[in-house]
């Protein structure tokens, strides 16, 4: 799981009030919300207190009547720099000088950047699953006849010629617009579905970096996504656990750090590729506040590195913004019973 969306919550100094909202009706939603509220009151500020009353609210006023999804929030200062709606979210308010992300990570699940292409000869539909909500756009084919013609003769060699210079044409503003996305996001994946001339010309003309990307699947219109839908999750998900064995494979080979202890210390060097933890580890660790790699086991170990006041805080929010600020992923696995780390490659 890249970790670039929970950048901004350790560019603001906390400390942070966190809130996760469960998916209930509106009354439901708002006498819990008051228990929250009060379970942080005397702690946390009136106006962070207000910033996130009015965030509830506003994302209830939005929803249809009926339930509202569950809401999570991060908060400080009197704003609310973080918020995501998802599906299933138990009652929690914590007040520390991390936010805790952890149970909102492993809700959210591991998330893949990528973009779906749906193409023919026509155009091609194109969505980008980055950071923040998708973004759908729509690349037209050239204006040229883009159907095979009956006509004979030297109109229609003419025509003919024409409309593959039409596709041909077509196929690379879309893969141009494909290469730019992956360039300037950093997507992992390329999912394309539709005619399949069409599908072979655009790989054609992908850049390498893209193309090392595509994954093929079989369904897919730009008038029907259903099965489209549905086959791109089941390839994502393939595509998280071959990513995820891969990362347990290397952590294994490699002997890679395990343990809080090593894994701090690997983080502070900037030497880890992804984090691996089984879950929550709510075990104590100390951080600074002054960069994200001042996370140690011991007090003393931080003051050794010119932190001159450590604060205790839960190992895995410390190791999510160690992780978050060096650019490592993070992953969660039953497969460990620690945490650990994959080292970069030298």
């Amino acid at each position: 799981m890249r970790l670039d969306f929970i950048r901004p919550l350790y560019e603001r100094r906390g400390p942070y009030a966190s809130v996760y909202l469960s998916a209930l009706d509106r009354r439901e939603r708002e006498k819990n919300w008051r228990g929250l509220r009060a379970q942080l009151r005397g702690e946390v500020d009136p106006d962070t207190l207000d910033a996130l009353e009015a965030e509830a609210e506003a994302e209830a006023e939005a929803e249809a009547a009926g339930s509202v999804a569950g809401r999570v929030m991060f908060a400080t200062h009197g704003d609310v720099v973080l918020a995501e709606t998802l599906a299933e979210v138990p009652e929690l308010a914590a007040y520390s000088p991390l936010p805790l992300v952890t149970p909102m990570l492993m809700l959210r699940g591991e998330n893949v950047p990528h973009l779906r292409a749906i193409v023919d000869h026509a155009g091609t539909e194109l969505t980008v699953f980055g950071s923040g909500s998708p973004r759908r756009a729509t690349v037209a084919a050239a204006p040229w006849p883009l159907h095979r013609t009956s006509w004979g003769g030297w109109s229609h060699q003419r025509y003919e010629r024409d409309m593959e210079e039409a596709w041909e044409e077509s196929a690379n503003a879309v893969a141009h617009e494909i290469d730019e996305q992956v360039r300037r996001l950093g997507l992992e994946l390329v999912v394309v579905a539709g005619d399949p001339k069409s599908r072979s010309l655009l790989c054609d003309h992908l850049g390498t970096k893209s193309v090392d990307r595509v994954l093929m699947v079989e369904h897919g219109s730009r008038a029907d996504h259903e099965q489209f839908e549905r086959d791109v999750e089941t390839a994502l998900d393939s595509y998280l656990d071959r990513r995820r064995a891969e990362l347990l494979d290397r952590y294994r080979e490699t002997g890679g750090p395990t343990g809080l202890a090593e894994v701090a210390h690997a983080l502070r060097e900037g030497r880890v590729h992804a984090v691996l933890m089984p879950g929550k580890v709510a075990k104590p660790m100390w951080i600074g506040g002054g960069g994200g790699t001042q996370l140690a086991t011991a007090p003393q170990e931080l003051r050794g590195w010119g932190v001159d006041d450590p604060v205790p805080e839960r190992a895995d929010s410390a190791l999510a913004r160690a992780a978050t600020m060096t650019d490592a992923e993070l992953w969660f696995s039953p497969e460990i019973s620690d945490a650990a780390a994959v080292i970069r490659y030298l």
